[in-house]
C-alpha cells in the first residue's frame, strides 16, 4: 500500500500506540539529553544525565552557572566530554540571553530558528531539529539513522546523510507539534525493534507498504 508521511504516522501510531517521546521531565533535561546522546548510546548518556540532575535538578540557571570543568566531570560518562560540555555551556549561554523563555525565542526567530541553532557550537542537523520539535514546538521531521533506514525499506530512496533526507522529507501542515514529537519517537522505537541487530523489517506491519515523498 502506498502511504504519505501522514498516513505512515497514523499507521504506526495505530499499531504501536503513543511513544511518549522525548523521555524526560523538563525541557532542560531534553536539551542536555539531545547533546549527550550524540555518538554514544542511551546507557552512557543516561549516566551523564543523572549526574546533571543530581547536581542541578535541571534548573536552567544552575546549569548556566556551571563552569566548563564542572560540566566536563558531570558529562564524562557520555564520552567526547570536552565538546559536549562546551556545547551545553554554549546553548545555555544563548538561552540565558532570553531568560530561558522558549516561547520568546521561537517567536523571535520563527523560520530562522534552525539556522540560529546550527550556529551554536555542538548543535548539528539532528540536534537542531530535535530542539525545534521538543523545545520550541516547531513541527519537523527528524531524519536520523532509523528514519533513513525506514524510508529506504519503504522504497522511497536511499539517503546517506541526515541532510539528504531532510531536504526531501517535510511534514505537511496537518502535523501538530504533538504529532511530530510522537512520530520521531515511533520511528526510533520501530528501529530498535526491527533494525537493531538482524534486519526484521519483513516481519513488521509495514512490510508490504511503500512511502511516497
Amino acid at each position: 500500500m502506498k502511504l504519505t508521511l501522514r498516513q505512515l504516522y497514523d499507521k504506526m501510531h495505530e499499531h504501536m500506540g503513543p511513544s511518549g517521546w522525548w523521555p524526560a521531565e523538563s525541557k532542560e533535561e531534553i536539551i542536555c539529553g539531545a547533546i549527550l546522546i550524540q555518538n554514544t548510546n542511551w546507557q552512557n548518556a543516561d549516566r551523564a544525565v543523572a549526574n546533571l540532575r543530581a547536581s542541578t535538578g535541571f534548573d536552567p540557571k544552575k546549569l548556566h552557572t556551571l563552569t566548563i570543568s564542572q560540566l566536563q566531570e558531570l558529562v564524562r560518562p557520555a564520552g567526547f566530554f570536552h565538546n559536549k560540555s562546551l556545547a551545553i555551556q554554549t546553548v545555555f549561554d544563548w538561552l540565558a540571553r532570553f531568560d530561558f523563555d522558549y516561547g520568546r525565542i521561537a517567536t523571535t526567530y520563527r523560520a530562522q530558528l534552525r539556522k540560529a541553532l546550527l550556529d551554536l557550537h555542538g548543535v548539528g542537523q539532528e540536534t537542531a531539529d530535535v530542539l525545534r520539535v521538543y523545545i520550541f514546538d516547531q513541527p519537523a521531521f527528524v531524519s536520523d539513522k532509523y528514519a533513513r533506514t525506514l524510508v529506504s525499506h519503504l522504497g522511497a530512496g536511499t539517503y546517506k546523510s541526515y541532510q539528504d533526507l531532510a531536504r526531501h522529507c517535510q511534514l505537511s501542515a496537518n502535523f501538530s507539534v504533538a504529532d511530530a514529537q510522537d512520530f520521531h519517537g515511533l520511528i526510533d522505537e520501530f528501529g530498535k525493534q526491527y533494525f537493531r541487530g538482524k534486519d526484521r523489517f519483513d516481519d513488521s506491519f509495514l512490510a508490504t507498504d511503500r512511502l511516497v515523498l
